[in-house]
């Protein structure tokens, strides 16, 4: 694990340095309500709630949102593995795959359970001067527990100055 890993976690759980960090670093998603529902080292979970700003004509969440909300989910949990680490470690989404299975109204939580993979996939990053590649996946579940969006990401990491 990234040493580093705690004091990314004390960020992300505390609701003043976590408010700073989104409209610092994903100012999208500050805007667009999106809030951290759950976050350890194995896995993430990003609530969003149905809103006026970000919902779409048909009264449902906008597409655009539930990607973002659910590249959070994936994305804190890299990011937190590549926090601080030497030598410097970049992180890319290289592909995105998504499929839409019910109607985003209400609450929505976006859960990616890839930790300990990302954890692994980032320490053979400093490892491979190639760089490596992982897919995971984010599902996106309403207040009843069903299903409402499965994405699954092709993530990309590299050290840098290897």
């Amino acid at each position: 694990m990234n040493p580093h890993f705690p004091a990314f976690k004390r960020i992300i759980k505390n609701p003043v340095l976590f408010k700073f960090f989104v409209f610092q670093k994903l100012s999208a998603a500050f805007w667009a309500g999106l809030s951290i529902a759950h976050f350890d080292e194995k896995s993430c979970g990003v609530r969003v709630k149905l809103s006026w700003f970000n919902q779409n004509p048909f009264r449902s969440m906008y597409f655009a949102v539930e990607a973002m909300a659910t590249e959070m989910s994936c994305g804190m949990l890299a990011f937190g593995q590549v926090y601080k680490r030497q030598p410097a470690v970049s992180m890319l989404v290289e592909k995105l795959e998504a499929k839409f299975v019910k109607k985003a109204t209400g609450v929505i939580i976006f859960t990616c359970e890839d930790g300990e993979a990302l954890r692994d996939t980032v320490n053979e990053a400093l490892a491979n001067p190639e760089g490596t590649k992982l897919q995971v996946t984010s599902i996106g579940r309403n207040q009843a527990g069903e299903i409402v969006a499965e994405f699954v990401f092709t993530w990309t990491f590299k050290a840098k100055n290897l």
